[in-house]
């Protein structure tokens, strides 16, 4: 299960809570440190999404019931790598959006430019 939306919104804590057995992954996870602290830096972006796909690779190699992903997805483009994986693996997918009508921030410190120029090329293919 792919699941989207913006930085801040719950994606990894709802992802989390549908599959508690199953494994997570979010790009996110790679920039964790020491403690759990969130070591961001912009310049290892692609490497973390590497990461990340590499994690589902492995986990859909292990033919696991459920896999999921948490990433921000602001396009199809960046749903891809991820749809081709499961594509290979025989694995399903499904997309779910997550919003953030509640008015909470990211827990990431996400700019708020940043967060402006990531909703506007949200994109949803129906």
């Amino acid at each position: 299960m792919l699941v989207r939306g913006l930085p801040g919104s719950g994606k990894t804590t709802f992802a989390r809570t549908l599959g508690s057995k199953y494994p997570t992954w979010s790009a996110d996870d790679y920039f964790a440190g020491p403690g759990g602290a969130y070591l961001f830096d912009p310049t290892r972006l692609g490497e973390a999404h590497r990461w990340c796909q590499a994690r589902v690779e492995e986990s859909m190699e292990w033919n696991l019931e459920q896999i999921f992903v948490a990433n921000t997805f602001t396009t199809e483009k960046e749903m891809k790598p991820y749809q081709e994986l499961a594509e290979k693996h025989g694995y399903v997918v499904f997309s779910v959006i997550v919003e953030n009508r509640h008015g909470g921030r990211s827990v990431h410190g996400v700019p708020d430019e940043t967060l402006a120029s990531m909703k506007s090329r949200f994109s949803v293919r129906l």
